[in-house]
């Protein structure tokens, strides 16, 4: 009795790197096809990215520009009662605050009737919205804002009629240098007027914007030449950095004991960090666009894979009737569709990159790119790529080796 054997043919296993050089013959074969297929994905990767990075840009920027002005800045400002009425604060309260042992430097400014202009031809009830305050000779140093031209009020002047302005103000008066001289009058006595010389303009003040619109003029020539309005009306407090909660606690209470809530505290730093922590609603909008663009990324790869596996039918028959398993075919296209994904998400990375760093520099920031996008991006791809090669490519691998080559025939 003879044995009897029989030749078991196995079908040939490919390799990964096979695979991969079987799954970039679409793509070397049709490239502006594959480009153009790809710039979907592209595109909205590069919206994220550019969109993140910017957003992250402008956070550093103005982070860095909250740690050079100082996020321990306390304002002390009189609160209302219940009749609406406001409680202005006791003269001795800058003082009070100033003694408080974490706070190391307190100044205050006074609001006065008087209102300021150009000439002293211009309407009294056009005001501009500036506002005339007596200041201290310690304002400058507590709010750590400098001069961009000319000198601050001192000894010797602040007994004279001079005024520094605020940035604001300077723009809206029209005076560009110091030595200018501008009008200044009660709104009660309009003949009570007086010419005052700009002796400094101020840098836009960060934490205090209502410097940025006033006239500044020295405490003593205020109380004797304009009419003050009782005491101060905002009290600047500098804390030191890591004491500032406490300072806020007891803040009210020191200003003004007899009526401790009265008294309105705030840390203008915090409407800094609000902006820093706040995305924008045009980011909003461009990261809804960046989905729709990876959608329309993700259907226009769809559409290649399917035209592709109609014009390559051919080629599949014959490799059908070699011997090619049904998951060899599968795998053929879906590692096509998986690159295409993959290089279109790579693309939009470097796009959306330049596009951050080319931004940053025009605006003077320093340039962030998130890293969590920068790598998922392209994970994000992929995985568009792959759900929409999956038809395509099961398509393919349903096809019959003589029904393929007969339509080719």
């Amino acid at each position: 009795m003879t044995d009897r054997r029989t030749l078991l043919l196995r079908p040939a296993r490919l390799r990964p790197a096979d695979l991969l050089s079987v799954g970039l013959v679409g793509l070397r074969t049709r490239r502006l096809r594959s480009a153009l297929s790809a710039l979907g994905i592209s595109l909205g990767i590069a919206a994220v990215v550019a969109v993140t990075g910017i957003s992250a840009s402008n956070q550093a920027h103005l982070l860095d520009r909250l740690d050079r002005l100082g996020s321990n800045l306390i304002t002390v400002t009189p609160g209302k009662d219940i009749d609406q009425t406001v409680v202005p604060l006791p003269e001795e309260s800058v003082t009070m605050l100033g003694a408080i042992t974490s706070v190391e430097k307190a100044s205050a400014t006074s609001d006065t009737k008087a209102a300021i202009y150009r000439t002293n031809l211009v309407p009294t009830n056009q005001t501009n919205g500036l506002s005339v305050r007596s200041a201290r000779r310690d304002l400058l140093d507590t709010l750590r804002v400098g001069l961009r031209l000319g000198r601050w009020l001192d000894r010797g002047n602040e007994k004279l009629p001079v005024t520094v302005l605020g940035h604001r103000a300077a723009q809206a008066l029209g005076v560009s240098e110091p030595g200018q001289n501008v009008w200044i009058e009660r709104h009660e006595q309009e003949d009570r007027g007086e010419w005052y010389a700009v002796l400094g303009i101020m840098r836009p003040s960060e934490l205090a914007p209502e410097i940025d619109e006033s006239a500044l003029i020295g405490s003593a020539q205020a109380a004797a030449h304009l009419d003050v309005q009782g005491g101060p009306s905002t009290v600047y407090v500098r804390a030191r950095p890591d004491e500032v909660t406490e300072v806020q606690a007891i803040a009210g209470p020191t200003a003004n004991p007899a009526a401790p809530n009265l008294v309105s505290v705030s840390r203008p730093s915090d409407l800094l960090k609000a902006r820093a922590e706040t995305e924008d609603t045009l980011s909003g909008l461009v990261l809804s666009l960046a989905a729709v663009a990876l959608l329309v990324g993700g259907v226009g790869i769809a559409n290649t894979m399917v035209v592709g596996v109609m014009e390559r039918r051919g080629e599949v028959g014959l490799r059908r009737a070699l011997g090619a398993r049904q998951s060899q075919i599968a795998a053929q296209f879906l590692i096509e569709a998986v690159l295409l994904g993959l290089l279109g998400g790579l693309a939009g990375v470097v796009l959306g990159t330049t596009v951050v760093y080319g931004y940053a520099a025009l605006q003077g920031w320093p340039a962030a790119v998130p890293i969590t996008w920068a790598t998922v991006g392209p994970a994000v791809s992929v995985a568009v790529g792959t759900v929409a090669g999956l038809y395509p490519a099961l398509r393919a691998a349903r096809l019959s080796p003589t029904g393929a080559l007969r339509a080719t025939g």
